[in-house]
């Protein structure tokens, strides 16, 4: 009996520390063309998205970027301002980007 209550503890911490590994979260950036060519490599999935996709992520205390894509503003609900900073104005509006980031 104490053997089996072990092993199920056992494989109960493996199961939450494997959860705990896998965290993901995406983050969802305004990409501002800053002249240095960093929001069309975002916005692109180009392969030089991946550094700057990997710094954000550690920045924010996470491994890695999983992915990183541009997001049309449809998809984004309630969280695109209507004045101000991401907002649009004329025909121009501002664009985002989503990183994937896991632990």
């Amino acid at each position: 009996m104490r053997s089996m209550i072990a092993v199920s503890t056992v494989v109960g911490l493996i199961f939450f520390a494997t959860a705990a590994l896998a965290e993901k979260r995406i983050f969802i950036i305004a990409n501002n063309d800053d002249g240095y060519g960093v929001d069309q490599c975002l916005a692109g999935g180009e392969s030089c998205g991946h550094v700057v996709a990997n710094s954000y992520c550690r920045s924010h205390e996470f491994a890695q970027a999983v992915s990183f894509h541009k997001v049309d503003r449809d998809d984004i609900t309630g969280d695109i301002p209507a004045t101000g900073f991401g907002s649009c104005h004329g025909n121009a509006c501002a664009r985002f980007v989503a990183i994937e980031c896991a632990r």
